[in-house]
């Protein structure tokens, strides 16, 4: 583990598991009782969940927070055909192999951002390891690609830019990924001198590493082609898990959706609610975002502490 990761997660023991040859995912773990499995997005790694996860492991939660492939320090496969390698489906087999390896068969699964899709994913294709999900400033991908309009093509901008045929996105980004950064990350918060400076220099890290911006594209192609192919294969499917959806009420996703409605078209049992914050919740109200999780958690009486 790199010393600054260290810093951020302090208490949190790092690990490595290979999920599918030459794929390996890192991630830290910490705390016994019921497993919660942490997903981060874009551009962040799973260091973003270092106000949130020890007050989970306080709560009396076994907590996983892991880098999804392409992410901080995992792998970073070629994308393949149809960007294969990054599709939702193979990005949440590698999740649950992770679990699996740290003896969690049966777990609950929060993710933020493109986490949040990977949940979603792993919901569909894996009902039986999935007991609980919760999903952080997200609408349903399929939704949000279908209503398109000016608006959200403006605010959302990458979505469109960074599925250009390889290499445009990667060579505009290579040549200044620090200015590229911190203006995705300026554009998330709504909250004044967020995020801080030692989160923004481990995004930072593990963007400059070789492959890392052609893999965070190759997830956003994938999410523009194979993944709503799987999603139109899924259309009449919903998630059975109980689902909380939680956005930031000054965050695009918030201001241009009505989030609940989007994801009771997606699962049987959805709860949530906003948050008085932009797009990245836990970076922003870790306190309120995560007794919104431990809530959410105990009313589960077969995995709550």
């Amino acid at each position: 583990m790199p010393p600054m990761t260290q810093d951020l997660m302090p208490g949190f023991t790092p690990f490595d598991v290979e999920t599918a040859p030459g794929i390996r995912i890192h991630g830290v773990r910490a705390g016994d009782g019921p497993p919660v499995l942490l997903l981060h997005g874009h551009p962040q790694t799973h260091v973003t969940w270092c106000e949130v996860a020890p007050r989970l492991v306080a709560a009396g939660h076994s907590v996983v927070a892991a880098d999804l492939r392409g992410y901080g320090d995992s792998a970073r496969p070629e994308g393949g055909e149809n960007h294969v390698a990054y599709s939702k489906r193979e990005m949440a087999a590698d999740q649950v192999a992770v679990m699996r390896a740290l003896g969690h068969d049966r777990f609950a699964v929060v993710g933020h951002d493109r986490g949040g899709r990977v949940a979603h994913r792993m919901a569909l294709d894996h009902p039986d390891a999935v007991r609980r999900i919760a999903v952080l400033d997200i609408a349903p991908t399929a939704t949000m690609y279908a209503r398109t309009d000016r608006q959200f093509a403006t605010r959302y901008f990458w979505w469109f830019f960074l599925i250009q045929p390889a290499p445009l996105p990667e060579r505009l980004i290579e040549a200044d990924p620090e200015f590229y950064l911190r203006h995705h990350l300026a554009g998330q918060s709504r909250t004044p001198g967020l995020p801080r400076e030692d989160l923004v220099q481990e995004y930072l890290r593990c963007y400059r590493q070789p492959g890392a911006v052609h893999a965070i594209c190759e997830d956003y192609r994938a999410a523009a082609t194979i993944d709503l192919e799987h999603d139109a294969a899924d259309a009449d499917r919903r998630i059975e898990a109980p689902l909380l959806a939680l956005w930031g009420a000054k965050g695009v996703v918030g201001e241009l959706y009505d989030v609940l409605a989007t994801w009771r078209e997606k699962a049987t049992d959805v709860r949530g609610r906003a948050l008085p914050c932009g797009h990245a919740l836990q970076e922003e109200r870790p306190e309120e975002t995560a007794e919104a999780l431990i809530g959410f958690l105990r009313e589960d009486p077969l995995t709550s502490p």
